[in-house]
């Protein structure tokens, strides 16, 4: 089975920092007798206590793994880890992580989904139909160990907490590699800062190594570079991101995926001199900014419709030019974080905004 050997990473000089203690992973079978355990403490007992139970027999390792492997040595978000062969057996968590395998045609190495956001789009939708929902939400660190992942591949880095999934110390005393998506590294040190699509361009990169399939992220990025250089941005009109919150929204700000897609296709941030990802704001100042277009973040829990809705009824936010003469673009939520959709998305939103300005409707990505 792959091993990750996960190590203390040197702090930049801009932003020391206490290192990780090192260790080497121990074998998958090692957390195998954790499972049902509800505590942190009581995983790691157990997991000292297993080491004669055998292990269960991994899946295949992805077809166009290369015969020869070099290890993979990453820093991520400030957790250095060591991959001497590619993971046979992830879970992830977040619709972003999950696409990214996909895109990459990695389905078999899925033992696991969790906190999807959305749908995946129709052209990867079989890939994954008989992959396991550990849950709606982050798993729990009991459905997690279920699974037997030897790598947990996390959207944010708050799925990886004693109360979510486990803390990243945790999982690795038990044999368990992770990985954050490098776009939602929160350390000053490691956020990139803004947001752009050559972060986006070298997770595919850096995946396809960790996986061994590097020619087949070339393919991603060389698709994903298309799409990107078709885009015909649009002339500047001023645009809010929505994502959340009915009482103070929740905006896309100045450095993060929003700002980038919305750069990218030629419109103007009304909040972008906000230096955080997203930014919460009172209705008062989108108001005041009076956007000429709403982008409205489209998820499972909380839906396009139900924000039209809201705008609709709301005393003040009825009265924004953009929401009298529904001057909206929807955006799935999976498309609003770093992944293999941001290159569409920003060419559907550039189509949507001409669509308003022309009265076609424009087709968005499912």
């Amino acid at each position: 089975m792959p091993r990750a050997r996960r190590h203390p990473s040197p702090a930049p000089p801009s932003a020391p920092r206490t290192p990780t203690r090192s260790r080497t992973a121990p074998p998958r079978h090692a957390h195998r007798a954790a499972l049902g355990a509800s505590a942190v403490a009581g995983l790691l007992a157990l997991a000292a206590c297993s080491a004669g139970a055998p292990a269960a027999a991994p899946s295949a390792t992805p077809s166009d793994a290369p015969a020869t492997y070099a290890p993979v040595t990453l820093d991520n978000c400030g957790t250095e880890i060591t991959f001497d062969s590619p993971p046979q057996r992830v879970v992830t968590i977040k619709s972003s992580t999950t696409e990214m395998l996909l895109a990459l045609g990695l389905a078999d190495a899925l033992v696991g989904t969790a906190f999807a956001d959305g749908p995946v789009p129709d052209r990867w939708a079989a890939d994954v139909a008989d992959v396991p929902v550990l849950s709606d939400k982050v798993p729990g660190q009991e459905a997690l160990l279920e699974a037997e992942p030897d790598l947990v591949y996390a959207g944010w880095e708050s799925n990886l907490s004693a109360d979510g999934a486990g803390e990243r110390s945790t999982l690795d005393a038990l044999g368990i590699a992770t990985y954050v998506s490098p776009s939602a590294c929160k350390d000053p040190a490691y956020q990139p800062d803004p947001l752009t699509f050559d972060d986006v361009l070298g997770e595919i990169r850096e995946v396809g190594d960790v996986f061994g399939v590097p020619a087949a992220a070339a393919d991603v990025v060389a698709e994903q570079q298309a799409t990107l250089d078709a885009i015909e941005p649009v002339d500047g009109a001023t645009a809010a991101w929505w994502s959340s919150g009915t009482d103070t929204p929740y905006v896309g700000a100045g450095i993060g995926a929003p700002q980038m897609l919305m750069e990218t296709a030629g419109l103007t941030n009304v909040f972008a001199d906000v230096d955080d990802t997203w930014t919460s704001v009172g209705w008062e100042q989108v108001v005041a900014a009076d956007p000429d277009v709403l982008v409205l973040v489209d998820s499972a829990w909380n839906s396009a419709q139900k924000k039209m809705d809201f705008l609709a009824a709301h005393p003040a936010a009825s009265q924004l030019t953009a929401v009298r003469e529904q001057r909206y673009v929807v955006v799935p939520f999976a498309a609003s974080e770093a992944g293999v959709r941001n290159a569409q998305a920003a060419s559907d939103i550039a189509d949507a905004v001409r669509a308003l300005d022309t009265g076609t409707p424009a087709p968005t990505e499912g």
